[in-house]
């Protein structure tokens, strides 16, 4: 394997791995090459934990957030710039915080931790979000960290007040013709009527622009925006949605989630708390967000249950993997890593199981459900959105491949699971992340796992 000097950086720094063994195709360890250099680059000890990473892919620099400190390095992990992002005085119990009004809580010099980094090619910035002053975002040049704008005026400018550093996934839908729409997922925090859980935004030109990261819609009734209801931390206090990993694809955005829920186990009558990973769906240019649809995920091997969503990537079949798949070379394919049960979001199972999923399938399971709701059969089924089972309504309807919604019948959810293709399972070493790419036809994927091994 031939990999660019850019990508194999990306693949050491991102994992921040101890490299002692890889794993042939029969399973045997093997001793890497003793004469392959590893580059590392480690940040000041004292500003903490380094949170997340993208890499241009025109010039291959890297762009590192951590707490406090946005890192501009070169392909051979040199650093360029550095940008400060805190800490300063804040509280979290602020709303609105300090630096629009006055806060009668104590403030306290509070670290900024990175929630969301993205490069928006188009304007040649950086998108940095933080957990300082109830999550706001700085836009950055990509060219030395200038800073271009951190609009903070109005609420819809506060993403979230989590301090967790995996709690937003942003994805950006581009137009040549038009400004951009930035769709945000994020944790709330027990916090559903300060913050919606997924929002589509306006990604203005002009990073000062009074508009940016307005809501794309928004009027007394509809908004481009899906909020909590209060009523769901009633049944479950402690509810929230966690987005694992978030891309566009077709006419569509998707985030891959991992939520709780109350079942009732076989023969018990009492329920019991467990998480389940969904994927939800939402159309590009639906404004209402009348499109929005959620399908449980998950992956069994020998009996055993994946349920527990750890990490994602999509990748193209190609052409090798395709035909084993009875699918094209060039359809989208899902790389999950899941652990083992449902019960344990905070400490899950090092069991871990490595699954495929072809977006397709998935896509058409949600077509047969939205053709099934418009005939009027069964419930919406999404209890934590809407609390009770509202019936499906019938309409005279032909659900295509590109349907959006109307304002009925959503938003909806599906209620049997899709099943992923296991590929292969770690039992003692949970897999943490997952990459995949194409390379002369074969499908390859890098995993790390908790122990910090990087298998091929």
């Amino acid at each position: 394997l031939i990999m660019s000097l850019a990508m194999w950086k990306w693949t050491c720094l991102v994992s921040h791995l101890l490299l002692s063994t890889t794993v042939s195709p029969l399973g045997r360890q093997q001793p890497l090459h003793p004469k392959r250099p590893f580059i590392t680059f480690s940040g000041d000890q004292a500003e903490g934990n380094f949170n997340h990473l993208v890499v241009d892919e025109r010039t291959g620099h890297i762009y590192l957030g951590a707490v406090n400190r946005i890192y501009k390095l070169s392909s051979d992990l040199k650093v360029l710039v550095t940008h400060q992002t805190g800490p300063d005085e804040d509280n979290p119990k602020c709303y609105p915080p300090r630096i629009v009004q006055t806060c009668n809580e104590p403030l306290t010099p509070t670290n900024n931790i990175n929630k969301m980094l993205l490069i928006d090619y188009k304007e040649n910035r950086l998108i940095a979000c933080g957990s300082l002053y109830q999550g706001i975002c700085k836009l950055l040049r990509l060219d030395d960290l200038f800073k271009l704008g951190e609009p903070f005026h109005k609420k819809e400018h506060y993403l979230s007040g989590v301090n967790e550093s995996g709690s937003v996934f942003g994805v950006i839908v581009s137009y040549s013709n038009m400004d951009d729409k930035l769709f945000i997922a994020t944790a709330v925090d027990g916090k559903p009527e300060y913050f919606p859980t997924i929002s589509s935004r306006k990604l203005t030109k002009n990073s000062e622009a009074d508009g940016m990261f307005a809501y794309v819609f928004h009027d007394e009734f509809v908004a481009s925006m899906i909020k909590i209801p209060s009523d769901t931390f009633t049944i479950i206090p402690d509810f929230d949605i966690y987005y694992i990993y978030g891309f566009s694809s077709g006419n569509f955005v998707y985030f891959l989630t991992l939520q709780p829920e109350m079942i009732s186990p076989p023969g018990s009558t009492t329920k019991e708390q467990v998480y389940t990973s969904k994927l939800v769906r939402l159309c590009k240019e639906d404004t209402a967000f009348n499109s929005y649809v959620e399908v449980p995920i998950g992956c069994e091997k020998n009996g055993v249950e994946y349920r527990l969503l750890q990490a994602a990537y999509l990748s193209k079949a190609g052409a090798i993997l395709a035909r084993s798949l009875g699918v094209g070379p060039e359809d989208d394919i899902l790389f999950t890593v899941f652990s083992k049960g449902q019960k344990r979001k905070m400490k899950s199972l090092d069991e871990s199981a490595l699954c495929i999923f072809v977006l397709k399938k998935i896509n058409d399971r949600i077509k047969d459900r939205l053709q099934s709701c418009y005939r009027g059969e069964g419930t919406l089924d999404l209890a934590w959105l809407k609390v009770k089972d509202i019936p499906c309504s019938s309409a005279l309807l032909t659900i295509d491949d590109n349907f959006c919604g109307l304002d009925m019948n959503a938003p909806l959810g599906v209620s049997s699971m899709v099943r992923g293709l296991p590929i292969f399972t770690e039992d003692g070493d949970r897999m943490t992340s997952v990459i995949a790419y194409v390379y002369k036809n074969h499908s390859l994927a890098f995993v790390g796992t908790k122990s910090g091994k990087l298998k091929k």
